[in-house]
């Protein structure tokens, strides 16, 4: 219908003509009131953001000569971390002539992330900066089996 026509209809029906798909062959438009339409709109949008998933960035800091009781509090910390809903940037640091012996930390950064494959997949691979090593961890939306280090709540009887 020509647009004249269509504007007069909204205008005797006290409403206003709203283009849907300008980019139509032709154009395609609905009599509304375009005050509701943004009213209805802008909510749609509120409750987009309310249950968009905002992920924080934690650190799990480790050395490359880390003993195994020491790796598993680190890695413990790590698992309440991901179930929480954080990504986990797992960072070595090294000191002094460490760094030499970046293959350590390779090793260690790999074992984390092998250790927290259930909860999480590796977003960025181990990555040497300065006398850093770092990867991050994001958690699985769906957990792969239960974590390997956190304890189990005993029930007493």
């Amino acid at each position: 219908m020509p647009i004249e026509d269509a504007q007069s209809r909204a205008r005797i029906a006290g409403l206003d003509l709203i283009e849907i798909s300008p980019n139509a062959q032709p154009p395609v438009c609905k009599i509304g009131d375009y005050g509701r339409l943004k009213y209805e709109q802008s909510k749609k949008d509120k409750d987009a953001r309310k249950k968009q998933r905002h992920f924080e960035l934690k650190e799990v800091k480790l050395r490359p000569k880390i003993e195994t009781h020491d790796y598993e509090t680190k890695a413990r910390m790590a698992e309440r971390l991901l179930q929480d809903g954080s990504k986990i940037k797992v960072t070595i640091m090294f000191r002094g002539r460490e760094i030499t012996y970046a293959i350590f930390g390779r090793r260690l950064l790999d074992r984390m992330a092998e250790d927290m494959a259930p909860l999480a997949t590796v977003e960025r691979e181990p990555r040497l900066e300065g006398k850093n090593m770092f990867m991050i961890l994001a958690p699985r939306t769906v957990p792969a089996g239960p974590p390997k280090y956190s304890r189990k709540e005993q029930t007493s009887a």
